[in-house]
């Protein structure tokens, strides 16, 4: 049987099909968890753990001898990315604070499902889009773009946009999986390998548990919401990345290639919610909306990436050969 084949034919399918198996056992038995507790009951309800772990196996394929160019390439992406999230959850705090919208099209929207969407770049898509459409020097940019992983920046931009502060310790809390696994990865290359190989096979795991605190009523209701989301993360981040990609010699591939939003963004809601009870509530609408936003800038990145790729006439020859 071709599960695996079947699952990587899915936009985000690693991600979004654990995810929505986790959900449908919560919404029909609620009760599965505490029933058989144990190791079930652990993977039903151990996300977070498992996501340390992940912080640590991705962090340690970060390698910190970048060359000028991806310095300059990752940076400029790096920085554009976050900071228009920060400016886009800025203004969204002005009118949401830190609760979500109740009714309507909109529903479940939140400053955080905003900020979680639009900070990380979905890597494995854009290393891929890259690796038919830009050079090798671009691809490896991903490796200083890959330090949006995680719910510390998320943080930062919800502390910035005026809500509520998190602790020194906890935002340190945050980012030190990350920050050791780079530390572990760059002084022993075998480690690198090691834990870097861990790092795809996490993903399920902490998407099922994701998913099993989630009902899909609350999914279905930002089935909407989510679509228009993952749209506006594509027009909104991608129009900036394409000028500033352009404006750091680029020709504009490599920012819409990095217009997406990152399968393990889903997982930042519930950490922040852990590190602030003031986000609990809306956490599992967020969770909603940014798996939604998964698949719909899985869909759009690849094709606007590849109309603009013919417009100036790259990518051809790497998919001839």
């Amino acid at each position: 049987m071709k599960i695996k084949a079947t699952l990587e034919r899915i936009p985000g399918g690693m991600m979004i099909v654990p995810l929505i198996l986790g959900a449908i056992i919560n919404t029909l038995f609620p009760g599965t968890a505490q029933t058989f507790g144990s190791f079930t009951g652990a993977l039903l309800t151990g996300a977070l753990p498992i996501l340390a772990v992940f912080y640590v196996c991705m962090g340690a394929t970060i390698d910190f001898k970048a060359t000028p160019y991806i310095l300059k390439k990752g940076g400029a992406l790096l920085i554009t990315k976050i900071g228009i999230a920060a400016i886009i959850g800025i203004i969204a705090a002005r009118f949401l604070g830190e609760g979500m919208i109740d009714g309507g099209v909109f529903a479940g929207l939140s400053v955080l499902a905003i900020v979680a969407a639009m900070n990380d770049t979905n890597g494995g898509l854009y290393m891929a889009l890259m690796g038919q459409f830009g050079k090798k020097e671009d691809v490896a940019a991903y490796s200083i773009m890959s330090l949006e992983s995680g719910p510390f920046l998320t943080m930062v931009t919800l502390g910035v946009a005026g809500l509520s502060a998190f602790p020194w310790q906890t935002l340190v809390g945050a980012i030190l999986p990350l920050v050791i696994g780079m530390v572990l990865g760059n002084l022993d290359r075998d480690l690198r390998d090691f834990l870097g190989r861990a790092v795809p096979v996490l993903v399920p795991f902490f998407a099922f548990a994701l998913g099993a605190g989630l009902n899909l009523q609350n999914v279905w209701k930002a089935g909407l919401a989510g679509i228009l989301l993952g749209v506006a993360v594509v027009a909104i981040t991608g129009s900036a990345l394409w000028l500033v990609d352009r404006l750091t010699g680029g020709n504009g591939v490599a920012g819409l290639a990095a217009a997406s939003t990152a399968g393990n963004a889903a997982g930042v809601p519930a950490a922040v919610a852990a590190a602030n009870a003031a986000y609990a509530p809306v956490a599992p609408a967020a969770t909603a909306l940014v798996a939604s936003c998964v698949i719909v800038t899985a869909i759009l990145v690849p094709i606007v990436t590849a109309w603009w790729a013919r417009r100036v006439g790259t990518g051809d020859h790497r998919s001839a050969a």
